[in-house]
């Protein structure tokens, strides 16, 4: 255990640690509360497809600017930015449905809005993880903590979610939400940083994109990585879209019932992390990005024919574990190989893979309906 939570000996890290798992557990809250909110609104799975679409297509347009951006300024300063709007739209999600005015074009609108900021967010905050280490060594187990940390405030999020949407609905989530933003921009803004020399812009973003596209292409190793990711991001991750629907007319169970199989996805994502971040070396991953990958798609095969809850739940656990060690053991490898010159830009690359590609999969619920 002590191997595993190594990376919290750094003070720049601890503090971000403890911020990002605050802010993350509000993230959590305000996208069950979110979906539940678009469901009950709808009771169209088109509408659930069109706001994930909305949410995330931001990330594929605007990574690979957001990649470079990261590599010529100040990464600290752009979180504390991204940090700050992300906080405004929350509230702005919670006084809406707070005055009962909330309408479905409004949450596809601020939807559009958190995308862009995140295709800034997730960029540089990924790039940003080795700044705040002292020893390179520790990286791998920084980003497989990240993961763990994710997926904590998955376990935790949801469940608290559930309970408040039955009690005082979903304002409060998004209110509570924006709240926790506080956290990761005062852990951002008391780290002591050693100043790093501003790259000058010599070339334009176009060539710079090219480079870094480039650079990703003609690595075997990096291009491999990110196809993998990219397929599996674009033919299963999109399942988080249905939960609601699965939740309540396959299950036959309420907001609650969400809130365990998204805290069951993340009970297993968590193992997963820990898995990992026990790990020393991530060259020594082998076959683990493969076989996690395969492990995700029969986990969520079989959990499309479940209709009782208990397995249910036991296949989200399987299913989380499989593609939270995809991704981390992913990002584990591309961050120890890349250069440091071109980390944002290859990491906006992973965000495209990720994140990116999930958006055009959003659309498969009209599929599911029409059928």
């Amino acid at each position: 255990m002590t191997s595993a939570f190594r990376s919290l000996r750094h003070r720049n890290y601890r503090l971000f640690f403890v911020g990002q798992g605050i802010s993350l557990i509000g993230t959590w809250m305000q996208q069950i509360a979110m979906s539940w909110l678009v469901y009950q609104l709808s009771k169209s799975a088109l509408l659930l497809g069109v706001v994930g679409f909305a949410g995330q297509i931001p990330t594929f347009l605007l990574s690979p600017f957001a990649g470079v951006m990261a590599d010529r300024w100040n990464k600290r300063r752009v979180l504390v930015i991204t940090q700050t709007l992300s906080m405004l739209q929350a509230f702005a999600l919670a006084a809406l449905v707070l005055m009962k005015a909330i309408l479905v074009w409004h949450i596809i609108a601020l939807g559009i809005l958190l995308g862009c900021v995140n295709a800034f967010d997730i960029t540089t905050r990924q790039a940003f993880v080795p700044e705040m280490l002292e020893k390179k060594e520790d990286l791998g187990n920084a980003i497989a903590l990240n993961s763990s940390l994710f997926n904590a405030a998955r376990l935790i999020g949801p469940a608290i979610a559930g309970i408040l949407i039955a009690l005082v609905g979903e304002g409060m989530c998004f209110l509570l939400n924006g709240i926790s933003y506080i956290a990761v921009i005062m852990a951002l803004l008391m780290m002591k940083l050693e100043r790093a020399p501003r790259r000058a812009a010599s070339e334009s973003f176009r060539n710079e994109i090219t480079q870094g596209f480039s650079y990703v292409y003609n690595s075997v190793a990096m291009r491999s990585i990110l196809l993998l990711l990219a397929l599996v991001s674009f033919v299963g991750v999109p399942y988080a879209v249905l939960m609601p629907i699965f939740a309540g007319s396959i299950l036959h169970g309420g907001a609650h019932t969400l809130g365990f199989l998204m805290t069951a996805s993340g009970l297993g994502a968590l193992g997963g992390t820990i898995f990992l971040a026990s790990r020393k070396g991530a060259m020594r991953l082998g076959m683990t990005t493969p076989v996690s990958g395969m492990v995700f798609g029969a986990g969520l095969t079989a959990f499309a024919y479940s209709r009782f809850l208990w397995l249910s739940l036991l296949l989200m656990a399987v299913t989380g574990f499989g593609i939270i060690v995809q991704m981390a053991s992913s990002n584990m490898v591309l961050q120890y190989i890349v250069d440091d010159g071109k980390r944002g830009r290859v990491m906006s690359f992973f965000a495209m893979a990720f994140m990116g590609t999930a958006p055009s999969a959003a659309f498969w619920p009209v599929c599911w309906q029409a059928g």
